[in-house]
C-alpha cells in the first residue's frame, strides 16, 4: 500500500484506475471531471515512468472515457492499444435486457455493442447483436429497440442513483472482471465485446477520442470490428455522443494545462 503513484505503478503489467468519486444525486459529469482531471494526468505520467512496457491500463473512474484520454495523453510513449475505458457495465446491462425481453439465457445473447461515451449519450446497439444465433431484428421489434431498449440502457445509471443515492458498485465490479477476462483471454471467433479504445477514424469517429466500439481481443490487443452498417438514426445518435466527448476533451484540456 502506498500513496505514491510511481511506487504503486512500478513494474506493473496491469493497472485498474478506479480513483474517482461515485456520482451522487445532483452531480454532473463536469463536476466529476473537475475533481479527477489533474489526478489522471498525474497517473498517466506515472504509467509512462514506472509501469512495464506491456502494461494494460483499464480506466473505471468516471468520466471513464475522458479520464482515460487524459491519462493516455500524459503518457505519449505508451502505445494507444494499451489503454481502455470501461464500457462493459453498459454492455452487460444491454445484453441482460435483451435476454430478459426474449426470455432466454444470457449466454444466448451475442455481439451487443455500446458505442461512444459511458454517459446518457451512449448508443446501445442491438441491431447487430444476435439472440440464439438469430439477428435481434428477427426476435424483437424495431419499435421496442428504439423506444424501450435504447433509452433504458442510456438512463439506467441515473435510475440507480435516484433509487440508491449513488452510482452502482457491485455490478461495476462484475463488469471490471468481465473486462479483464475479455482482454486477457480474448473474444470468441467472429465475436466481439464493448470497450472504450482509441479511435483511429473507424466509422467516421474523430481520431484520438477514447470511444466505445465493437472490439475483438486477441493476445491482449484490441481490434475494432469494422464493416457494420450504420443506419441514419444510429448515426445521429453517434454524432451526439461524439459531440459530448469532444466537449469533455476540450474541458479536460483547460483543466490540466
Amino acid at each position: 500500500m502506498t500513496s505514491s503513484y510511481d511506487d504503486g505503478f512500478a513494474d506493473a503489467s496491469w493497472l485498474l484506475l478506479l480513483g474517482a468519486p461515485r456520482r451522487t444525486a445532483g452531480m454532473e459529469r463536469r463536476d466529476l471531471l473537475a475533481a479527477t482531471a489533474a489526478s489522471f494526468a498525474t497517473q498517466g505520467r506515472a504509467v509512462q515512468a514506472s509501469a512495464r512496457d506491456e502494461v494494460r491500463v483499464l480506466v473505471v473512474g468516471n468520466p471513464a472515457n475522458t479520464n482515460c484520454l487524459i491519462a493516455r495523453q500524459a503518457a505519449p510513449e505508451v502505445p494507444d492499444d494499451c489503454w481502455f475505458a470501461m464500457l462493459r457495465l453498459d454492455h452487460n446491462r444491454a445484453a441482460s435486457l435483451l435476454a430478459d425481453h426474449a426470455a432466454i439465457p444470457l449466454d444466448d445473447v451475442k455481439n451487443v455493442t455500446v458505442w461512444g461515451n459511458h454517459s446518457p449519450t451512449m448508443v446501445p446497439d442491438a441491431w447487430h447483436a444476435s439472440i440464439e444465433r438469430r439477428l435481434t431484428s428477427q426476435v424483437v421489434t424495431e419499435s421496442w429497440m428504439v423506444d424501450t431498449f435504447v433509452p433504458a440502457i442510456q438512463h439506467r445509471g441515473a435510475q440507480l442513483i435516484e433509487v440508491s443515492g449513488a452510482s452502482s458498485a457491485g455490478s461495476a465490479a462484475a463488469a471490471l472482471t468481465d473486462s479483464i477476462h475479455d482482454i486477457t483471454r480474448g473474444t470468441w471467433a467472429g465475436g466481439w465485446t464493448t470497450a472504450g479504445v482509441v479511435s483511429h477514424g473507424e466509422y467516421g469517429i474523430p481520431e484520438g477520442l477514447q470511444f466505445g466500439f465493437p472490439v475483438a481481443f486477441s493476445g491482449g490487443r484490441p481490434t475494432v470490428v469494422e464493416g457494420l452498417e450504420i443506419g441514419a438514426s444510429q448515426r445521429r445518435l453517434l454524432d451526439l455522443t461524439v459531440a459530448e466527448l469532444e466537449d469533455e476533451r476540450d474541458l479536460a484540456t483547460q483543466l490540466v494545462t
